[in-house]
């Protein structure tokens, strides 16, 4: 089986890899750190993949987040999806929640873990992908919500 992790070089989602990470150790299953990186620069920007005088490039903020996953959990495989918005009604978070679905149904992962602060609350951001992959049955959920002290500076 295998234990998925949507990785964005938050805190939180360095918190979800790391108990992911010894999870995986423990169950002896496949770990995977999923990046998906919308085609929209400012995505990019916003989430401090890139210098803000960087232009935008794909190679560059993959390569950024692997060796911060490398960091974090030396063992985990490392999958980058590249998505292009080309829905006029799709928004980038709706985009890269359907890549990170399509994912863990194609790998029939066992446990998604999510770092989000509005993973499974009653109401819930549109600009949260955690809670809309909680809505999905075909997998456990373990829910992120406080970084660990070594990753809450960041």
């Amino acid at each position: 089986m295998t234990l998925l992790v949507p990785y964005d070089g938050s805190a939180l989602s360095k918190t979800a890899l790391s108990r992911a990470q010894t999870f995986a150790e423990f169950t002896d299953e496949d770990l995977l750190a999923l990046v998906v990186i919308p085609d929209e620069p400012g995505y990019a920007h916003r989430h401090d993949w890139l210098d803000p005088a960087d232009t935008f490039d794909v190679g560059v903020v993959e390569r950024k987040l692997t060796q911060e996953i490398r960091d974090v959990a030396p063992d985990a495989e490392v999958r980058a999806e590249f998505v292009e918005n080309t829905e006029p009604t799709a928004d980038t978070t709706m985009i890269v929640v359907r890549t990170i679905k399509e994912v863990a149904a194609e790998l029939a992962v066992s446990v998604v873990f999510v770092g989000s602060q509005n993973a499974g609350k009653v109401t819930r951001p549109l600009a949260s992908i955690g809670g809309t992959v909680a809505d999905d049955a075909r997998y456990d959920v373990h829910i992120v919500r406080h970084p660990d002290p070594e990753f809450a500076d960041e």
